[in-house]
């Protein structure tokens, strides 16, 4: 037995009451080392016994011996290595059974990955190094009978993605662009939702330098802003297309003509407004964009009437930009513009809105003079051709210019300052029909 040493005997002379001593080992000649060497092997071996090794991931749960067993019930030992373990046994099954299991137990193991991930975020990078990534993507691909197990799928992704660049290029690359739904109309509104909150969360790799690009991505997108959806589940998908034109080869690809009507549809939706002409702004500098836009019975109708939204100054900021975007060096569609009547719009903008709106309209509103006698940098503007001052001609049309803006400019004042008097009376009024009928209710009670 491990701890029982025997007596060394010593040839040392000694008297005979020491010889008579039961612990002849204790005898001062002794070297006091030895004891001290042997108490420390003795305490290693006690110490090593009950423990076991640490491997590098998990604790090796501990062997527990029959008598141990028989002392308490299997439950309360589960408990007591799972306490101390820290959830990563309970880890380490559910991994096994995303791997191995049938289908019920993946569905289990997916929703217990899900819980340990949202408990603990340092454990998506032990997660993703146990490779469960895979696996959920390959459930998220599965149409028949398995639209509960792509649902506990998707909210798993969710979590792991949440926070972790890693976690969501390597979602990507397990093929996650390929399993996204062609048709939604089979889905239901929470399948739906959570797979736009997915997508969502994956297209801020967009603005890294991680290549984002699939013909399924815009398939998808589309058939969720043209369904039925909740307003909220196609702000997500808003989100997304905006986090991918922020890249400007993805925003030419993007650029296409079913994209901006949708776009331009719902950004005349207070709700989703600011979202949608944020990307026609991103989509609006380039080609295919612009030329999408130009071509849009929609424009600038849609674009001037938001532009007349006081309530909404973010909507009106975003829409003087692409109106201004539109109508650089473009006679045609400041033409347009002027003919669905934009300048009393700009004017009202320029006295009433925020700073960068006013800012835009004044600038529009410079580009609506004659464009003759404006002498513009080669980037401040439309550009003209330029008339040689002093002739006759010149001067006559400069003359007759002026008169006519003039003339514009003095009308719009006078309508907008009608309009700023007929609020100010109708408020009057109000107040005056209001303090009317508290006089008339209150001084029945009031004893003055």
């Amino acid at each position: 037995m491990i701890g029982q040493f025997p007596c060394f005997s010593l040839s040392v002379p000694s008297k005979p009451s020491q010889m008579s001593d039961p612990s002849p080992c204790l005898s001062p000649c002794i070297n006091p080392r030895f004891f001290s060497r042997i108490r420390r092997f003795l305490r290693l071996l006690r110490s090593n016994k009950p423990h076991p090794p640490r491997s590098d991931s998990f604790y090796t749960p501990r062997v527990v011996d029959f008598d141990q067993e028989q002392q308490g019930s299997s439950t309360d030992q589960m408990e007591i290595r799972e306490s101390g373990e820290g959830g990563l046994v309970t880890l380490q099954r559910a991994v096994k059974r995303l791997h191995f299991g049938g289908w019920e137990e993946k569905e289990a193991a997916a929703e217990e990955i899900r819980r340990l991930a949202r408990m603990d975020s340092k454990m998506k990078k032990e997660m993703a190094e146990l490779r469960v990534l895979p696996p959920l993507v390959d459930m998220v691909g599965l149409e028949a009978g398995g639209r509960r197990r792509r649902t506990v799928a998707v909210l798993a992704l969710i979590e792991l993605a949440n926070g972790s660049y890693t976690n969501k290029v390597l979602i990507v690359e397990a093929g996650i662009l390929s399993k996204l739904p062609q048709n939604i109309g089979v889905l239901d509104e929470s399948t739906t939702h959570e797979l736009a909150q997915l997508f969502l969360s994956i297209s801020s790799l967009a603005n890294s330098n991680f290549p984002l690009s699939s013909p399924q991505i815009l398939p998808f997108l589309v058939g969720i802003l043209e369904s039925n959806s909740s307003i909220e589940t196609k702000e997500f998908c808003l989100c997304a297309l905006y986090n991918l034109s922020t890249m400007l080869e993805n925003a030419g690809n993007l650029a296409t003509n079913e994209v901006v009507y949708i776009l331009l549809r719902l950004s005349s939706i207070e709700q989703t407004s600011d979202k949608a002409l944020a990307t026609l702004g991103n989509l609006v500098v380039t080609l295919q964009g612009k030329k999408a836009m130009e071509s849009n019975s929609m424009v600038p109708e849609s674009l001037i009437e938001i532009l007349a939204w006081e309530e909404k100054p973010k909507s009106q900021e975003l829409s003087a930009y692409i109106l201004m975007i539109l109508a650089h060096q473009s006679s045609t569609q400041r033409q347009k513009m002027a003919n669905s009547g934009i300048v009393p719009v700009l004017l009202e903008v320029a006295l009433l809105s925020s700073p960068l709106a006013q800012k835009r309209a004044l600038k529009l509103l410079q580009w609506f003079k004659d464009e003759r006698q404006m002498k513009m940098g080669p980037h401040s503007g439309p550009q003209t051709r330029r008339i040689a001052i002093g002739s006759p001609m010149t001067q006559r049309e400069a003359n007759e210019g002026k008169k006519m803006m003039k003339k514009l400019v003095k009308q719009s004042l006078n309508k907008n300052m009608e309009t700023i008097t007929q609020r100010a009376n109708t408020a009057e009024d109000s107040c005056s029909k209001l303090k009317a009928l508290v006089i008339s209710s209150s001084s029945k009670s009031l004893p003055y």
